[in-house]
């Protein structure tokens, strides 16, 4: 049998907890498994990791295999290296209590660079909201310049109409068209036909 540490999903819909446990790997995902050896939760930040590192350490010394989101997790929480270390102290290059300081003094320093990802992640997140606090204020005002330019234009374009002079009367009358040479004059011509003409 093959057992393998691996993940098996929990919670609801798009809320996923997961739990870390060794199983058969012919076993479904969620099926029977052997051992439960901790839990993980991918939604906070960083991710709530709880796992039993010494339990942990006994299956892969055994030979237990491990998926690759298991195997992050693995290195996140020092259980890899104290598998290593732990290689040395059966080899007899160190001692118990150098295994132990070893790897106290590896979570000191990871548990520093946890802090700082926080520190920094807390940071960015402020400097993204107040980045896009100005986004929205910049178009706020973008929108309102422009209502009222549409108000300016639409003030503009209502007042030609309200503004239009009527022209004087003495300016309505059409005048005469003037005669011009050459041409005859058929009001004239007419009278000096119809007058007798005296004999």
């Amino acid at each position: 049998m093959a057992v393998k540490i691996r993940l098996q999903r929990h919670g609801r819909g798009k809320r996923p907890f997961y739990q870390i446990v060794a199983a058969d790997s012919r076993a479904p995902r969620d099926g029977r498994n052997i051992e439960r050896l901790g839990d993980y939760n991918p939604l906070t930040l960083p991710a709530t990791i709880n796992i039993d590192v010494d339990k942990t350490v006994s299956w892969l010394e055994k030979g237990a295999d491990y998926t690759d989101t298991v195997k992050a997790i693995l290195k996140y929480k020092g259980i890899l290296y104290k598998k290593h270390l732990l290689r040395g102290l059966r080899k007899g290059a160190l001692t118990p209590e150098q295994v132990e300081e070893k790897f106290q003094l590896w979570q000191e320093e990871h548990k520093n660079k946890v802090l700082d990802h926080q520190k920094k992640h807390h940071k960015d997140k402020s400097e993204l909201s107040a980045k896009l606090i100005e986004q929205e204020q910049k178009k706020a005002a973008d929108r309102d310049a422009k209502r009222q330019a549409a108000l300016a234009a639409a003030a503009e374009a209502n007042k030609p109409a309200e503004e239009v002079t009527e022209v004087p009367a003495e300016n309505t009358e059409i005048a005469a068209p003037t005669q011009e040479e050459g041409t005859v004059n058929t009001d004239t011509a007419a009278e000096s036909t119809d007058t007798p003409t005296e004999n």
